[in-house]
Formats: C-alpha cells, structure tokens, sequence
C-alpha cells in the first residue's frame, strides 16, 4: 500500500528549523565522541589506528560543526534532505576506513535512517535503509574474507529489518502531524461571514492537497427541497472555482448507488494482484469493521471507478443532521489506504456539523436583515433622496432664472447632471438594500469598471484596473470588496487632488488583496489610518494599511483571509 511522505516546506518552519537543529547537534555529538573514541584506541600499544582513519573522523567531525553552525544560522539547504544522504556517504567512508564487516560504526547507519524516516517519512527512510545496506554490503565484498560471509549477511539483514521497522514508525510519525495539521486548519475554516459555499470549497481545498488526489467530489441533499448538489474540484483546476452543478435525477449515478452506511474504499491492483488480492473493502459504520465487498458492491464501486477515470477512490457518508451525502476522493496514479478512507470520515465528522451551524446561522441573518434592509431603504427615501431631488430642483429653477450669457449656465447645468446621477444611484442603492442585492456576483471586474467610470465622469479622475487573473468571489464577498473600494475612491475625490489612480486586486496565499493607489500631486507622503476601511477590513478578519508607492504615491493596502 501507499505510504505518503512529507515534503520539506510542509508545516511550519519554527518546527523544522528546531528538528534540524537537534539534528545537527546530535551529529555533532555523535562525530566528537566517535573521534574521542579513536583518540583513546591511539594510547592503547595493542590497537592500530593508522592516519587514514585519523583522518576520517577528523574531517567527519569538522563537517558536523560546520552544518551545526550553518544551521544555527538558518541556512535553508542543510534542513532538506540532502544532509542525510551525504551522512550515508560518510558512514560508508568510515566503514571501509575501519575495516568493512567487522567495523562497529555500521551503527552509524541508523543515524541517518532515523533522521530521513521521523522527518520525511516511510518512503525517504527506505529509501536510505536501502542505500544504506547496499552501500554496508558493497564495503563488506570488497574488505571481506570467505570466512567473514555469515557475519555480512547478517548485519546486513539486521541493518535492513530495523531500517524498516524505524522507518515505518517514523513514516507513522509524519502522516500523524500531517493530520492534525490538516484538522487544525479545517477546525479554522474559512471567514464565516463568507457563507457556507466558500467553507466548503475551503475543505475541499484542503482535502485535495491533503491527499495529493485527482478529484474531490462532495454530493448533498437538503431535505427541505430534496434537490442534490454536487461539487466537483479537480487537481488540474486548483485554486480556481468549485463547480457547481444541481441534480435532478441523483439516483441514476454512480456516485449515489453506494451504501449511505459504509466507507468504502477501492484500489484497481494490476494483475496478477486483482486475481489474487480484494479490490473493494467497505467499513460498517454500525458494526464498526471492514469487510470484502460482495459482487454487487464490487460492480457498483467499479462503475465509481470508471465515470471517475481514476485508479483508486475512497469515499465517505456525511454527518449531516438535516440531508444527506456522501464525499469521494479519488486518484488517477496512487492507491489509497484503510486507514486514509477513516480519516476521511473522521474529518467530515469535525467539519459539517460546523457548516451546518454556518448554514443555520445565515439563514437567521439573512431573515433579521431582510426586515432591516426594507427600513432602511425606506429612511435613504425619506433622509436621502427626498434632499437631493430638492436640490435638482432648485438648480433647475435657478438655470430658468440665468440668461443665456450667464457665466454660470455651465457649472449650473454641471450640478443639476451631477445631482441626476446621484439620485439615480441613490434609487438604485435603495432597491438593491430593499431587495437583498444582485444574486450573482461571481466576476468583480464589470462592477469595479462602472465604480472606475462613475468616478471619471463625476470628478475627472483615471482609474486604472488590474485583477489578477479570474478573481472568483461569491455574492457577499463581492458586495464587501465593492464597499472597501467605494470607500477608498471616494477618499481619493475627497481629500486628494489626483487625476490619475489605480486599483489592483489579485488573491494570493490564501488571502484577498486590494490596492488602491493615487498619485502624490506634488505632496509629501504623510502616514494615516483610514478609519473606515480599517474597520469593515477588521469586521472581515482581515487588515489595512497605509504606504507609500512608486513615485511618491499613496497606496492603500486591504488583506482579507479568504
């Protein structure tokens, strides 16, 4: 079966440079003592130490101080993996120089068997185990007698039969701390305040990496509208949009044609090992054991197989209170394990009840707000718009009473545009507060062009957008970024004398970015807090802040985990 290995960036980087670090200070140890070690056999008349062994673990040790200390300082490359394999070429050195076979420093080896198996995994220590016995026995052919052939093999296979036991435990080691990093991060989820969609597509995210598969399918049902739901992420399209895609007739897949109380779990083996091995294993969630699946079940995880191409999937029920569903992972290239399909289970255990309390509570925000959006649009009627339509009037009134000579009539017929406009927005904004907002919001740029043309016309200020790629927000996301932008425009054509400005959105690591940036028409750039856009960034999670740009620019800088 497959055994998942850590890669070197995964976790936090505290935690490696500390594992580095006890690591290089136990080669130290371990090459001063070797070397005190060889200085005691030198005052012994009855052993031979000759200069070439000397000189082997002289250099060993210099080399251990020199990685410590290159670690101390935190040097990137000597906490990957190529320090435990140039520790293998070092064993192997002072084997040969200590004389092959009946060398005790052969235990060295397990140095660098422990080191690769607790910090990468299964697959790096047999890999070194491997090397390690071969490169012990190729000292030993070339060093040894006849006589000394029994004591190679067996060194050998204990060398070989203990690498593997360490490396598995270490392998078991590493896959622990990759799950409770992965639990950690989904019990965080995505900002709530983002609705459940982007908390699911957040899991499914996470899911998909996490097991370094094809596919990551997640089927529901809501037993208020019996309607399924199915949401597709594929490996291919990572970090782009979850599809979405309603189902009318959900019992005609493949995909709902297994047994809503079993974990199942399949490997497509190549033959001869499908004639003699069981591809399909399911887990009773009642009766809490594995079992071979019978012929139906075989067909039915069979036909999984082939709508998803895949060569391996595990899947699993989900713990909803009000529906149901079910999750598949699955991988075109490796195969999956028991205990990955249980782990599986055991997350979407921790993660739906959270999205179904998510769910829960926006539903009741929706209704609360509904009444307050439908007060207060009422009071922008009454404390808005009814002043405004005043003022047009009156400068209405005022262009009848100006002649046409009248140096005013243009700055006159200026307002009374303007004034148009502002009711016109005015109304619009009321509906779109008394209606509940657009329903689809999903690509930002059209609405940042209309605020960037609204802008241009009232106050004769350019604005340039740039959107990083395809920005795929969902409808409460986009109303926020929206306001985050209206609020820092209107600070521009406020409290600036800029003709040009630029407003660059890009997601990356997990967070939104906004810049909203102005030229420094000639002022020297002073520090300041948008109050503002500081709090409705704070309200999000997120941050802002104030720096200076290119040129002498003001440039407003909003992050917001997403």
């Amino acid at each position: 079966m497959q055994a998942h290995s850590i890669d070197p960036d995964y976790g936090t980087d505290s935690s490696l440079t500390a594992d580095a670090l006890m690591v290089s200070r136990m080669r130290l140890v371990l090459a001063v003592s070797a070397l005190l070690a060889v200085a005691v056999d030198l005052r012994d008349p009855q052993q031979r130490v000759g200069s070439v062994v000397w000189l082997t673990f002289s250099c060993y040790a210099l080399y251990s101080l020199g990685v410590y200390i290159c670690t101390r300082k935190g040097q990137p490359y000597f906490q990957g993996k190529a320090i435990h394999w140039f520790d293998v070429l070092w064993f192997t050195l002072i084997v040969f120089a200590t004389g092959g076979i009946g060398s005790l420093y052969f235990l060295f080896y397990f140095f660098a068997i422990l080191t690769s198996s607790f910090r990468w995994g299964y697959e790096e220590g047999a890999r070194v185990t491997m090397a390690s016995v071969a490169s012990f026995a190729i000292c030993g052919l070339g060093t040894s007698l006849a006589s000394d052939t029994p004591q190679l093999l067996m060194r050998t296979t204990f060398l070989l039969a203990l690498g593997h036991m360490i490396g598995h435990w270490g392998g078991s080691k590493v896959e622990l701390r990759r799950r409770l990093s992965l639990l950690s991060q989904v019990s965080r989820l995505s900002n709530p305040r983002f609705g459940v969609a982007r908390t699911i597509a957040s899991t499914m995210e996470k899911t998909l990496a996490f097991y370094k598969a094809s596919h990551c399918i997640l089927l529901t049902r809501d037993t208020a509208t019996s309607s399924w739901v199915m949401r597709t992420l594929r490996q291919s399209h990572a970090g782009e949009a979850v599809d979405v895609e309603t189902i009318d007739q959900a019992f005609e897949l493949p995909l709902m044609a297994l047994n809503p109380g079993h974990i199942v779990l399949r490997n497509r083996l190549p033959w001869p090992l499908s004639r003699l091995c069981v591809q399909g294993h399911a887990f009773d969630l009642r009766l809490r054991h594995w079992y071979a699946q019978d012929e139906p079940g075989l067909r039915r995880s069979a036909a999984v197989t082939a709508m998803l191409e895949a060569r391996s999937f595990i899947s699993a029920p989900l713990p909803m209170r009000q529906g149901e569903g079910r999750i598949y992972v699955s991988s075109s290239e490796g195969l999956f394990r028991k205990s990955d399909a249980l782990f599986l289970a055991h997350m979407m255990g921790q993660v739906f009840p959270v999205i179904e309390t998510i769910g829960v509570l926006d539903r009741m925000a929706s209704e609360a707000a509904s009444k307050e959006r439908l007060k207060i649009s009422l009071d922008l009627h009454d404390t808005a718009i009814q002043p405004y339509i005043g003022l047009k009037l009156g400068l209405s009134a005022l262009r009848k009473k100006a002649g046409a000579d009248n140096p005013l009539v243009e700055d006159l017929d200026k307002l009374a545009s303007m004034a148009d406009g502002v009711v016109a927005d005015l109304r619009h904004y009321a509906g779109i507060v008394k209606h509940g907002g657009e329903t689809h919001c999903e690509f930002i740029l059209p609405h940042l062009h209309r605020q960037a043309a609204r802008i241009k016309t009232l106050y004769g200020i350019d604005m340039e957008i740039l959107v990083d790629g395809d920005v795929h927000l969902d409808d409460r996301m986009t109303a926020e970024v929206l306001q985050l932008v209206r609020e820092g425009l209107n600070n521009i054509c406020k409290h600036t004398h800029a003709h040009r400005g630029r407003i660059h959105i890009g997601c990356t690591d997990g967070g939104l970015q906004i810049r909203i940036e102005n030229e420094s028409c000639g002022m020297d750039f002073s520090s300041f807090r948008p109050r503002s856009i500081s709090e409705r960034a704070a309200a999000l999670g997120g941050s802002a802040q104030v720096g200076q740009g290119a040129g002498g620019a003001t440039a407003v800088l909003i992050e917001i985990p997403i």
